[in-house]
């Protein structure tokens, strides 16, 4: 999870600040010291770390606040500087289809070597795809050798439409040359050059090349583990370059991103998406709120929403609602529900889940890796069906020599086709419950899991 360590000292700072009897200098003192050593490990600017720390010693001394309404005022102090420092509201990169528009909406991509500009082109490819809009790549970097190859192979990979030219060495004229051919697609994301620092001839290059795009959005991609340098590298391309927001991308795998998020922050560069992993789906649009949430270990229903989104198709989707709302639901449809969910990770997905956060430590480690495993396991098995066994998989549990026989044609064991059909019927009741995840308050959301949890199989 992202800023683990952050989030866990806010955790327990919470925590400490509810539990207590009386909030005197000593528990602000406390308070401040555990604050200020995590802040600064996420590579927060001294500056920042300095404000929150004040405004909470300020509101430790003031005496008109009394009882438990002090101590609640004092988390929310915390909750409240955090959310100032990373950003107040949610800043969306809003994309529309085409329509009567001649021309359709192109998102030019910037940023240094090995900020993951390319990869991160096939995920908001991929990501505005699902949203039901037509998306395409261009490859304009001419530069990097591999860079045309790369967007090629993702291209064919997550069944993304790209056009590039290996041989040509002038963007502008493989822009020309695909040029009538984009305006049937509602939106074009642009993969540039890099440079290992913004120098004039990059500057002059990119300036020269939106100059023949017309690009509606000009995206700034910069690593998380640059920290507080993000404030430098987001003035220089905004100043230059007209940078209209940010994504921010290797969230996993650095404890450098508060840094990188409050740097944008604080040059007024929205920042619009995180990415938190190489796979095609671990990008997110990034709210601040919602963010705050997790690493706090609450969970956000919103980007659990948004992720499911991200795999499934809106044509697939309404399919699937509607063979619900009939009272349908076939091994069939918990194959294309398992094809879905590849290329997830269980383990980030539960940890948006509200609640999971505090129970994740009393979860046996490799347990949910151990459930994609099984994902993997059941979609042989179902393969393995004749259409009889897949429309009515009930006939399963009265004639046991049919299990070996899926057992044996899947390469799995018997207890796995046994998981799976238990998996299916626990899938099965969820659906006919008629509830609809997207309209759940928290509350809801709470209560349906207790009732279910018990019987998810791991």
């Amino acid at each position: 999870m992202v800023l683990d360590k952050l989030g866990q000292t806010l955790k327990n700072v919470t925590d400490k600040i509810a539990s207590t009897v009386f909030v005197d200098k000593k528990l602000i003192d406390s308070v401040v010291k555990d604050l200020q050593r995590a802040m600064l490990q996420a590579d927060i600017d001294v500056k920042l770390v300095k404000e929150l720390s004040n405004k909470i010693r300020e509101e430790g001394k003031n005496e008109k606040i009394k009882g438990v309404d002090k101590k609640e005022h004092i988390i929310k102090i915390i909750h409240d500087t955090l959310l100032e420092i990373l950003g107040k509201e949610k800043k969306e990169l809003k994309l529309e289809k085409k329509g009567k528009k001649k021309e359709p909406e192109k998102v030019m991509l910037i940023g240094t070597y090995g900020s993951g500009k390319t990869t991160t082109i096939s995920k908001l490819t991929n990501y505005y795809k699902k949203r039901g809009l037509k998306t395409c790549m261009l490859g304009l970097d001419v530069h990097r050798p591999a860079a045309a190859e790369q967007l090629e192979q993702l291209g064919k990979k997550h069944n993304l439409d790209v056009f590039i030219d290996k041989d040509e060495k002038k963007a502008e004229k493989i822009y020309k040359k695909y040029e009538k051919k984009l305006k049937e697609y509602d939106v074009v994301f642009v993969d540039t050059a890099g440079r290992h620092s913004l120098d004039k001839e990059l500057v002059k290059e990119i300036k020269n090349l939106g100059g023949k795009i017309s690009p509606s959005h000009t995206i700034l991609v910069i690593t998380a583990d640059i920290g507080q340098a993000a404030k430098k590298q987001a003035e220089e391309f905004q100043s230059a370059l007209d940078v209209n927001g940010v994504i921010v991308t290797r969230m996993d795998s650095t404890a450098k991103g508060g840094g990188a998020l409050t740097a944008c922050n604080e040059v007024d560069a929205p920042v619009y998406f995180i990415t938190t992993g190489e796979k095609i789906h671990d990008i997110e649009s990034f709210n601040p709120t919602s963010f705050i949430s997790r690493i706090l270990g609450m969970g956000s229903l919103d980007t659990l929403i948004e992720k499911v989104q991200s795999a499934v198709d809106e044509g697939k989707s309404e399919k699937m609602k509607k063979r619900l709302e009939e009272g349908k639901f076939t091994m069939d449809d918990l194959y294309e529900q398992l094809k879905s969910m590849k290329g997830f990770s269980l383990d980030k997905v539960a940890s948006m889940i509200p609640g999971f956060g505090k129970m994740k430590n009393k979860v046996p480690e490799g347990m949910l890796g151990k459930q994609e495993e099984n994902m993997e396991k059941w979609k042989y098995a179902i393969q393995s069906m004749t259409k009889e066994e897949k429309e009515n998989p009930e006939i399963l549990n009265k004639e046991k020599t049919r299990i070996q026989r899926i057992a044996k044609g899947s390469g799995i064991t018997t207890s796995e086709v046994k998981s799976l059909l238990k998996q299916y019927k626990m899938l099965k009741e969820f659906a006919s419950s008629g509830k609809d995840m997207q309209n759940m308050d928290e509350k809801q959301m709470k209560k349906l899991a207790k009732k279910f949890g018990g019987k998810m199989k791991f």
